[in-house]
Order: structure tokens, then C-alpha cells, then sequence
């Protein structure tokens, strides 16, 4: 019997539980925890909070009047600078290398990590990006500048490079 598998990853615990608050009404972290941990994932109060503040997960008045965590949308006009201390965040974490050509920036993620990061990138909600398509650690970010690839690679290295003052990256 195949029985799939996670990384013990911050993101592969990230990307399950935003995939638990999305399949049902989830009323603690103290439940979140026990489904976590069903699931292989064994995490303390203070991991579990901070990754509902990474997910962006509130709770909320569920359909019964008590409360539940939600996922709070930052495409529709949320808190975009939050969004891009996420993206900023992870472009220090999971990109690996980043390649521009026409309009189209390919960035290269550790495996499995690349539609977590496409979505980041999304999230940010930058104007000059038109949208994103993910493969498992690939990501192809197209631009609204026909020539735009390169800057935006360039920019993604960048904020990679933000939290590495010390250290090259090619």
C-alpha cells in the first residue's frame, strides 16, 4: 500500500495546514495540533502560532457563531507589505537560483516547495507581475513588461539577498 508522505518541512507543515483550515472548521490550535500530529507533524504552541501568522490564518465567526480559524485573503486588497515581508521571508529560505529571459523570470525552489512560493509571489500582489505557474521546484513568473525577466529576477535575488548581507549569491 502507498501511503503518501510529507517532508518534515516548514513548508510542506505550512502547506498542510492551510490544506486542514480549508477541508474544515478548525476551533484551536490545540485541535490543529492533534490533526497535525495525525499526520506526522509534531509541533509546540509556539511553532503552531507562528505558522498561522505565516499562513495568514485568523479566527473568524464560523456559520454556528463560534469561532475558527479562516485564511485571510491577500489577493483581494489585503495587507500587501505583509505579504512581501512573506515573500522576502521565503525568497531567503527556498530560492535557489533565479533566470530571466523575454518576460518570464524561472526561479529554481528546493522539490515541492515551488507552488508555496509561487502563491507568496502572487500574494505580494506586485504590479509588475502578471501571474505565476508552479511545477514541484520550478516557478515561472511572467511579467507585464515584455522585457521584464531579467529585473524581475533581479529583484527576487535581491530580496533573497536582504537577510544575507555577508554572503554572494550568483
Amino acid at each position: 500500500m502507498n501511503e503518501s508522505r510529507a517532508p518534515g518541512t516548514k513548508a510542506a507543515r505550512q502547506a498542510l495546514i492551510v490544506s486542514l483550515l480549508q477541508a474544515a472548521d478548525v476551533r484551536s490550535q490545540v485541535e490543529l495540533a492533534q490533526r497535525l500530529e495525525s499526520s506526522g507533524f509534531a509541533v509546540t504552541q509556539g511553532t503552531l502560532s507562528r505558522d498561522l501568522v505565516d499562513v495568514g490564518a485568523v479566527r473568524v465567526r464560523a456559520k454556528d457563531g463560534g469561532l475558527a480559524y479562516a485564511l485571510v485573503d491577500n489577493d483581494g486588497g489585503g495587507d500587501t507589505q505583509a505579504a512581501t515581508h512573506k515573500l522576502t521571508k521565503l525568497t531567503q529560505e527556498l530560492l535557489l537560483s533565479a533566470e530571466g529571459s523575454a518576460n518570464i523570470a524561472v526561479l529554481r525552489t528546493p522539490a515541492g516547495a515551488a507552488q508555496y512560493f509561487a502563491s507568496a509571489v502572487d500574494r505580494a500582489a506586485w504590479d509588475d507581475v502578471l501571474g505565476t505557474i508552479a511545477g514541484d521546484d520550478t516557478v515561472m513568473v511572467v511579467t507585464r513588461d515584455p522585457a521584464g525577466g531579467a529585473a524581475m529576477a533581479d529583484a527576487l535575488l535581491a530580496l533573497a539577498q536582504e537577510g544575507n548581507h555577508g554572503r554572494r549569491h550568483e
